[in-house]
C-alpha cells in the first residue's frame, strides 16, 4: 500500500526519534545517490541507448538507472542517524554523531539494496586507539527478566538492565586503551563543533537509517550487541510513529541472540519457504507449535507435499531439522554430559535405520547430512579414538566436546553444518552465538502430516532420555560397502527400526512400531505385486545414494549438477521355492537373499532411469522398462511376471505435475503392468558376483551378459 510517504517525512520522523532517544538531531543527515557515478554509468551507453526503454541488454541494469534518473540525482534517498549503544562506568547510553566525509554530502554505494546496506563505511576514518568497541554477550552469563513496555517507554536511555556486569568489564577494557571519564547523564548532547571529550574520540560506525521506498517509511534497524538496546529502539520507534501517525516497516539487522527472546523466523528458500520456529519447553508446547505450523501453512495455500511428474509422492525438498538442547548453554544436556552426544552418534552409527529411515531422497556423501562413514574410509576408526576421550564421570569442560568432534562431524569438504550431527551451535570457538549448547539433527525431511512429524521428534526425546540414564558403550561397527547396499533396502531398514523401538520398550519407552509405519509408506513407496503359483513377488522403492558430480560451465557461469539419474527398487519374494525358481530382471539373476523366514527372500535391483547430459557414466543408455520373470528351471519357462515403467509408457509423459493425490496416484498405477513376461524355452543366466554390493543388481553392470 503506498501511503505517499516522503523524503520530508523521513526527515521529521528521525529528528523526532532522536529527541525522544536523547541524541542530538542536528546528527540526522540526508543521504545521496553518487551522482558521478551514474553520470559516468550514463556516458558509457551507446548513442542511440536510451535508459528508459528496452535498449540495454542487461535488464537490472537499465530497471537501475532508470529508477534512479527518474528520481532525480538531487533528490536524497533518505535519511541517517549514527546512531550505536554504549556502556560507560556501569550506565547504558546512547551515543550520536556526525560522519566525516570528504564530500559536502553523504553519497551511498551504487546498488538496489535498501540503503543501510549501501552505507560508505569505507570512507569513515580509520579507527583509533582507545576507540570504543563492543563487548560480546557470554552466552554463560546469567541473566533477568526483560523489562516491559512501560519501564522501556520512561526513561531516555534505558537504566535497568540485566547485563550489569558487562558495563563494569567495558570500563576496564576502555581504562586499558587508554580511555576515561565518567557520565553524568546517559547522553550528553555535544555541538558539532564542539570538542569531544576522550571517551568519545571514536566515530560512530552503525546508523539507523529512514528510507521512503515506494510511498512507504523503511527503517533500517542498526547492529545492537543487547536484547534491552533494540527493545528501547523499538519502543522509541514505536512512540514516534504513534506521535506523527505515519505508518512505517522495520528491515535490517535482527535483535542480539538472546533466549529471553522468542520469535519465529521464515525465510524464503530455492522451492520451499523455510520455517524456523521457537523453542518448546516441553511436551504439550510441542505439539502446539508442531500442529500449529502445518494448519497455518494450510491456511496460507502452502504444502508440506509434493508430486513428481511422474506420481511418485515426495517430501517438499526441505528438512525437518529438530533442535535439542536448553534455554541457556550452561543447562544444555550435552554440555552437562558429553558421553550423552557420543551415545547418539553411535547409536546412529550402529543403527542405520536412523539415518535413511526419516531422510530425504538426496543421500550419500555429498548430501546435505551424510552419515560419518559415508565420506571417509576410516572415519569409523577415528571416532572410535574420539569416543575414548570423553569422560564417563566428573567435571567436563565445555569446549571438550566440540574440540573432540568437530573435525569427524564434517563432509567431504570439511563443512560442519552439513553433517548428520550439526554441532556448529553447540560450543564453537568461532563466536558467542556459535556457543549456546545446542545440537541439530539434520537427516530428518519434512513430513506430510504433522502427526508424523511429532513422532519423530517423540524418538529423538526418547532416545535423549534413555542415553541420560543409561550411556551407549558398544563398539561401533564398520558396515564398509553395506551401508549402500543392504541398508539402502527398506527390508533391512524396517527390521533395524523395529530393533530400536524394541530397545525402546526394555528401557521404559513404550514406543509402537505402528506409529511409524506411514513413515515407512511414504519413504518406501509401494509400487506393485503379483502372485504366481504360490510366489509373492511385491516391488518397492528403495534407496538411492544421489552424487555431486564435477564442475561445469552452465548459463556463463559454473555449476555442479546432482546426479539423479539411477534409481533402485527392492524386490521381495515369499513362498518360493530356493532351489527351483530364480528371478530375473530383464533377463538377468537377481541375487536374492535370505531374509530368516522360510521361503522369503529380497534383492535390490540399480537402474538407469534416464540419460540427462550431466550425470555418471553418460554413455549408458536407460534399462526401463524393467520385466521381471519368474523362471521355474525345472522346465526353463518364465511362469509369470510384470513390467516397471519409469515413465508413461504409452510416452504421453506429462508435462505439468499432478494436481492432487489422486492423479499422482492413477499415474504411478500406469506405469506398473502384472504382465509382460517373457514367453518361450528361456536359458539359466549366469550368476553376477559383485563382491562390494552382493545384494544389489547393477543393470548398468555387464550388459554383455544378457
Amino acid at each position: 500500500q503506498d501511503n505517499g510517504l516522503g523524503i520530508k517525512d523521513a526527515q521529521l520522523f528521525a529528528e523526532t526519534f532522536s529527541r525522544r532517544l536523547g541524541v542530538n538531531p542536528e546528527h540526522a543527515v540526508l543521504a545521496y545517490e553518487d551522482a558521478m557515478y551514474y553520470l559516468w554509468k550514463e556516458r558509457r551507453l551507446a548513442v542511440n541507448a536510451d535508459v528508459f526503454n528496452s535498449d540495454l541488454e542487461d535488464e537490472e541494469e537499465r530497471i537501475r538507472l532508470a529508477r534512479v534518473f527518474e528520481q532525480g540525482l538531487d533528490s536524497p534517498v533518505g535519511c541517517l542517524l549514527p546512531l550505536m549503544h554504549q556502556w560507560w562506568n556501569d550506565v547504558p547510553c546512547w551515543r550520536s554523531g556526525h560522519w566525516p566525509v570528504r564530500s559536502e554530502n553523504l553519497f551511498l554505494i551504487p546498488g538496489d539494496s535498501p540503503m543501510g546496506l549501501r552505507l560508505p563505511l569505507d570512507s569513515l576514518p580509520a579507527p583509533v586507539t582507545g576507540e570504543y568497541s563492543p563487548v560480546p554477550v557470554v552466552p554463560f552469563e546469567e541473566t533477568e527478566a526483560l523489562p516491559d513496555y512501560e519501564q522501556l517507554s520512561q526513561h531516555t536511555a534505558f537504566q535497568r538492565t540485566a547485563h550489569k556486569s558487562v558495563g563494569r568489564v567495558q570500563h576496564q577494557v576502555l581504562q586499558r586503551a587508554g580511555g576515561g571519564g565518567v557520565l553524568e547523564k546517559p547522553h550528553r548532547e555535544t555541538p558539532p563543533d564542539a570538542e569531544v571529550p576522550a571517551y568519545n574520540a571514536g566515530i560512530i560506525r552503525t546508523a539507523m537509517c529512514f528510507e521512503p521506498r515506494e510511498g512507504n517509511l523503511h527503517i533500517f534497524m542498526p547492529p545492537v550487541d543487547r536484547l534491552e538496546s533494540y527493545l528501547e529502539l523499538i519502543a522509541k520507534i514505536e512512540q514516534t510513529a504513534e506521535e506523527l501517525d505515519i505508518p512505517i516497516i522495520l528491515e535490517g539487522y535482527l535483535p542480539p541472540s538472546d533466549y529471553r527472546l522468542k520469535h519465529i523466523k521464515v525465510t524464503p528458500d530455492p522451492g520451499v519457504i523455510e520455517v524456523n520456529v521457537q523453542p518448546a519447553q516441553n511436551w504439550q508446547e510441542l505439539v502446539e507449535i508442531t500442529s500449529g505450523v502445518y494448519e497455518d501453512a494450510r491456511h496460507s495455500r502452502l504444502g508440506t507435499e509434493q508430486f513428481d511428474l511422474d506420481g511418485t509422492h515426495t517430501g517438499t525438498g526441505g528438512g525437518n531439522h529438530i533442535v535439542m538442547g536448553s534455554y541457556t548453554p550452561h543447562d544444555s544436556p550435552f554440555l552437562r554430559r558429553p558421553d550423552l552426544l557420543r551415545s547418539l552418534i553411535a547409536y546412529w552409527h550402529n543403527h542405520p535405520s536412523l539415518s535413511y529411515f526419516f531422510s530425504g531422497r538426496f543421500i550419500g556423501p555429498t548430501s546435505q547430512a551424510p552419515r560419518v562413514d559415508e565420506g571417509r574410509r576410516d572415519a569409523t576408526y577415528e571416532l572410535q579414538i574420539a569416543f575414548e576421550q570423553i569422560p564417563e564421570k566428573g567435571d567436563v569442560p565445555p569446549w571438550l566436546v566440540d574440540r573432540v568432534f568437530r573435525h569427524l562431524l564434517v563432509d567431504l569438504t570439511g563443512n560442519t553444518h552439513r553433517a548428520e550431527f550439526c554441532i556448529d551451535k553447540l560450543y564453537s570457538p568461532d563466536s558467542a552465538t556459535g556457543r549456546l549448547g545446542l545440537v541439530e539433527f539434520r537427516g530428518f525431511e519434512m513430513p506430510p502430516h504433522w502427526q508424523m512429524s511429532l513422532t519423530q521428534q517423540l524418538l529423538l526425546r526418547a532416545l535423549v532420555a534413555r542415553f541420560w540414564n543409561k550411556p551407549y558403550q558398544p563398539n561401533l561397527v564398520d558396515w564398509n560397502t553395506s551401508i549402500h547396499d543392504r541398508w539402502l533396502l527398506p527390508h533391512f531398514i524396517q527390521q533395524d527400526f523395529e530393533d530400536v523401538i524394541e530397545e525402546l520398550y526394555e528401557e521404559g519407552f513404550p514406543l509402537e512400531a505402528s506409529w511409524f509405519e506411514p513413515h515407512y509408506e511414504f519413504r518406501f513407496p509401494f509400487i506393485g505385486e503379483i502372485q504366481n503359483r504360490g510366489i509373492h513377488v511385491e516391488l518397492r522403492t528403495a534407496i538411492e545414494p544421489w552424487y555431486v558430480l564435477g564442475e561445469e560451465p552452465a548459463g556463463g557461469a559454473t555449476a555442479r549438477f546432482v546426479d539423479s539419474s539411477v534409481q533402485r527398487l527392492q524386490v521381495k519374494v515369499r513362498g518360493m521355492s530356493n532351489g527351483r525358481h530364480i528371478l530375473l530382471c530383464n533377463g538377468r539373476k537377481i541375487p536374492l537373499h535370505s531374509t530368516g523366514t522360510e521361503g522369503e527372500f529380497v534383492a535390490g535391483v540399480r537402474y538407469r532411469a534416464w540419460q540427462p547430459p550431466s550425470c555418471l557414466h553418460p554413455t549408458i543408455p536407460v534399462d526401463e522398462p524393467l520385466v521381471l520373470d519368474t523362471l521355474d528351471t525345472w522346465v526353463n519357462r518364465s511362469i509369470g511376471g510384470c513390467t516397471y515403467h519409469v515413465g508413461h509408457p504409452g510416452g504421453l509423459n506429462p508435462g505439468t505435475f499432478p494436481v492432487n493425490g489422486y492423479e499422482a496416484e492413477s499415474r504411478r498405477a500406469a506405469r506398473f503392468f502384472k504382465m509382460g513376461h517373457t514367453g518361450g524355452p528361456k536359458s539359466i543366466p549366469e550368476d553376477e558376483k559383485n563382491a562390494l554390493f552382493p545384494m544389489t543388481l547393477d543393470l548398468r553392470r555387464n550388459r554383455g551378459i544378457v
